[in-house]
């Protein structure tokens, strides 16, 4: 099993679907986290959408390097969740969007305080719900100190398991007749945020929608805009092309990350297929 890095953000973003499907979780309703719950506080308003989105409006330094917000929680605090949850608002919510790890990690601690509530164990609903449905059985999701999984950054599993992964994505999430994801949640997911300058982020994976005043400014200039990926922070990339029916997976430890031309990468695979 390899690490994902920030891939864990689209499996976090599996396992809320899963719970929505089941009717435990409404996204746009405020997020049920215990900090938030005082009558002045402003932060109660903030819902899971938001924080899928990238939205909340939370102060978060997504800088790595030493006593920088992510290195700091990643590396040296006990509960991830409560580290993020602790952060005052920036700003408004909805009103800037700003790529952070922490809000995954409260979106991860709502998933367990959900699941919780009928599984003692709650690694068994990872699982039953979502690993062991699609054959993904190398995956595992490193925990914290306090045992919540940490849903921003630490999922591991072998690139073909990965690649099962983009699979359920690309089949809009059904697996051999079975819907895992609730009809929806894809277009969902790889819908724009109305915040993200580009168009390049959904909720919780990337896009290459583009700028909707010039489809030009995107992420990926050569590659088709439907084009969406979980993305970690070394380069590793589950790639999605619905159209063309392809999943690319692409392992590595690339520090530099200019090093690694993913829209390249892309129109080289396309032009393999293109007869």
């Amino acid at each position: 099993p390899l690490l994902g890095w920030s891939m864990s953000k689209s499996v976090t973003n599996a396992l809320v679907g899963i719970l929505v499907k089941e009717g435990k979780l409404d996204i746009m309703q405020p997020a049920p986290v215990p900090e938030w719950q005082s009558a002045d506080d402003p932060r109660r308003r903030i819902t899971i959408d938001q924080l899928l989105r990238m939205s909340s409006g939370l102060a978060f330094e997504e800088v790595y390097a030493p006593l920088a917000d992510a290195t700091d929680m990643l590396f040296g605090s006990y509960d991830f969740a409560a580290f993020a949850a602790a952060k005052p608002l920036e700003v408004k919510p909805d009103t800037k969007w700003y790529y952070s790890s922490g809000t995954a990690n409260i979106v991860a601690r709502i998933v367990r305080q959900t699941v919780e509530k009928e599984y003692e164990y709650y690694y068994q609903f990872l699982y039953e719900k979502l690993f062991d449905k699609i054959g993904m059985y190398s995956a595992i999701l490193e925990p914290d100190a306090s045992g919540t999984f940490v849903g921003s950054s630490y999922a591991h599993a072998t690139p073909r398991d990965w690649a099962r992964f983009g699979l359920l994505y690309l089949q809009d999430g059904v697996w051999e007749g079975e819907r895992i994801l609730p009809k929806g949640w894809v277009t969902y997911s790889t819908t724009p945020t109305p915040g993200a300058p580009q168009g390049e982020y959904g909720a919780h994976f990337w896009l290459n929608a583009g700028n909707p005043n010039n489809v030009e400014e995107r992420r990926y200039t050569g590659s088709p805009r439907e084009v969406y990926e979980a993305s970690g922070f070394q380069e590793q990339k589950v790639t999605i092309l619905p159209s063309k029916k392809l999943v690319l997976v692409r392992f590595g430890a690339t520090t530099h990350r200019p090093a690694w031309d993913n829209d390249e990468f892309i129109q080289n695979v396309l032009a393999a297929f293109s007869q």
